[in-house]
């Protein structure tokens, strides 16, 4: 079964072997040119140490046709003194497109670069033995930045953390374990269902399951895999039937982007060995069946297989991961008392390089019935996305003009036979600074906007806008029930977003601007791959084609439903039979 792992890392030698510069006059010689911009970059992801990671595993595989092939160890060589190279005077690397001189960038080629180094050490083949001494050298030359730097995102501090132990069995160096356990001294950001900050399901996930798989053997710290039991266990009900992973909520750039779970390969499978657990093995195998790429520099699959045999376990019990379920994570989460700590906490709401992630815990419902797919999010633009098949309602947004922009769901409450959702904002006027805290530059002669406390500013006239929907399934499929009824007159809007492939047929629609139609009146019907959603509920109260602060996506079909407050707009969403459809007996819930 694990011969799909070398197989497709040998797949991609030669390819990576195409890309790198060859002429010895060039700037960058020895460096594999990414594919985004032809330019060499010492990256983990997508630059030189990926193709090194493949290289190496292809190069101590005795079962691969580039077992200890001259010619790509020579090019190994070459792309080790590249990244010495490319390495600056402080020990780090710039990505080439952002982050430059960059400690987590560094920690990510760290992890890869070390693990790469293990393989070749423990495979002892001479032709190696100078590329090997190069990457210790700068291995170690990464220790004084490692040890000093900082991070951006909450994911970062986890790889860096695995870093610093990949350094520390290195080098043996107590200042690497310090800064490691400074690090862990935040704490864990996972929810106890296993929703890291990020919510990221197509990519930060992974990052978090693997650096701390890796964090909790090299520092000793056992009770770091807690979190990544629970996050990989979510993930079992985060995937689609095609395979694809839920993404309609992430907080990161793979939002609404298209991702399998061949990423989870690796963790799933390093956790299955720790604890025997088949969910984790059956979830590996699946995932190994998607597999197209061994992995970026610190997660190719090849390269760990080989230095840890182990977790070859060829006949190990699996579980599949469920096809039916009606599930809320993060439902009993006590979001609204970590959010009431947000004022006190001191940052005045300004993280400098970063996000707050305030959407941090918010409830999401999954349910799957077969082929058919829902889910149901609060904090995000699109509270309601449904899959059926081929056919696709990709999002469910409403946006308004009371605080221009999309409105977000922020709880989610149990109905007998679906969920309630609701939002609400706030927006008010302010009042003149009170002159006990109005500044110096007040009376002086000129009094700039940017120096005046406005915390300080009393709130007149606040308003409140409240928005609900009822999320309902039905013996046919879908309902949605949509109302606001203050303040009066809001303008507002209703989208639904399709991809541009399926079939549009029905309803009375105009043309309301690029890849958006007004739908006026009538039932449409969207039909992909022969199966089929046939949806009613148009509305036209006004004749907006947009609302300021709130953009839809080129490329997709968007149909815009016009209302004005007060309303209660019901959206029917009917749904082709299928074999696979229909309730099932047996399905999980919480």
């Amino acid at each position: 079964m694990y011969n799909r792992v070398f197989e497709v890392n040998d797949s991609w030698v030669r390819e990576a072997m195409d890309r790198q510069i060859m002429e010895p006059e060039y700037r960058w010689y020895g460096g594999v040119r990414t594919i985004e911009n032809g330019l060499p970059s010492p990256n983990h992801n997508s630059g030189t140490p990926t193709a090194m990671a493949i290289w190496a595993a292809a190069l101590c595989n005795p079962a691969s046709e580039y077992y200890r092939n001259h010619e790509l160890a020579r090019r190994f060589a070459l792309a080790a003194r590249y990244m010495l190279a490319a390495q600056h005077s402080d020990g780090t690397i710039s990505p080439g497109w952002t982050n430059f001189h960059s400690p987590p960038d560094t920690a990510f080629v760290v992890v890869g670069y070390a693990q790469t180094a293990q393989l070749l050490m423990a495979d002892g083949w001479e032709d190696l033995k100078d590329a090997v001494a190069d990457m210790l050298l700068f291995l170690e030359r990464t220790l004084p930045a490692l040890i000093t730097g900082g991070c951006h995102t909450p994911n970062h501090r986890w790889v860096i953390c695995a870093a610093l132990g990949f350094l520390n069995e290195l080098f043996d160096s107590p200042d690497a374990l310090k800064r490691a356990r400074e690090w862990l001294a935040e704490g864990m950001d996972a929810t106890a269902d296993g929703e890291w900050t990020e919510r990221s399901n197509g990519i930060y996930n992974v990052v978090s399951d693997v650096m701390l798989i890796h964090a909790a053997r090299l520092l000793k710290r056992p009770e770091l895999l807690v979190p990544v039991r629970a996050n990989l266990k979510m993930m079992s009900y985060l995937v689609h039937p095609d395979g694809e992973i839920v993404t309609e909520y992430s907080g990161r750039q793979d939002f609404g982007q298209s991702f399998d779970m061949s990423g989870y390969f690796l963790p799933c499978l390093m956790m299955a060995s720790l604890d025997g657990d088949p969910v984790f093995q059956g979830m590996a195998e699946q995932s190994l069946a998607l597999l197209k790429h061994p992995g970026g520099a610190p997660t190719n699959a090849a390269v760990r297989l080989l230095l840890d045999p182990g977790l070859l376990r060829e006949g190990a019990e699996t579980k599949p991961m469920p096809e039916n379920y009606r599930i809320v994570l993060n439902g009993d989460f006590p979001r609204e008392r970590y959010l009431s700590g947000f004022a006190d906490a001191g940052h005045h709401g300004v993280i400098r390089y970063s996000r707050m992630h305030t959407d941090f815990g918010a409830p999401v419902a999954r349910i799957r019935e077969g082929h058919t797919s829902v889910t149901v999010s609060t904090e995000m633009s699109s509270f309601f996305s449904l899959r059926h098949g081929a056919a696709r309602l990709l999002g469910v947004q409403f946006a308004s003009y009371f605080e221009p922009g999309f409105v977000k769901m922020s709880r989610m409450a149990p109905l007998e036979q679906g969920y309630r959702l609701s939002g609400e904002q706030e927006k008010g006027y302010n009042g003149p600074v009170p002159e006990a805290d109005l500044p110096a530059s007040a009376g002086e002669d000129v009094s700039p906007w940017y120096l005046l406390p406005h915390h300080c500013r009393p709130q007149t006239h606040l308003q409140r806008h409240k928005v609900e929907v009822d999320v309902v399934e039905t013996s046919e499929g879908w309902k949605l029930v949509i109302s606001s009824t203050e303040p009066e007159d809001v303008v507002s809007q209703i989208s639904l977003i399709f991809p541009a492939a399926g079939a549009l047929s029905g309803g009375e629609l105009a043309p309301a601007g690029v890849d958006t139609q007004f739908w006026m009146g009538g039932s449409i019907r969207y039909e992909a791959g022969g199966n089929w959603m046939e949806i009613s509920g148009a509305g036209f109260e006004h004749t907006a084609a947009g609302v300021r602060e709130a953009a839809y996506p080129l490329g997709f079909r968007t149909l815009l439903l016009n209302v004005v407050t007060p309303f209660v707009k019901e959206i029917d969403i009917k749904l082709s039979p299928m074999a696979a459809h229909g309730r099932t007996e047996g399905g999980e819930s919480s």
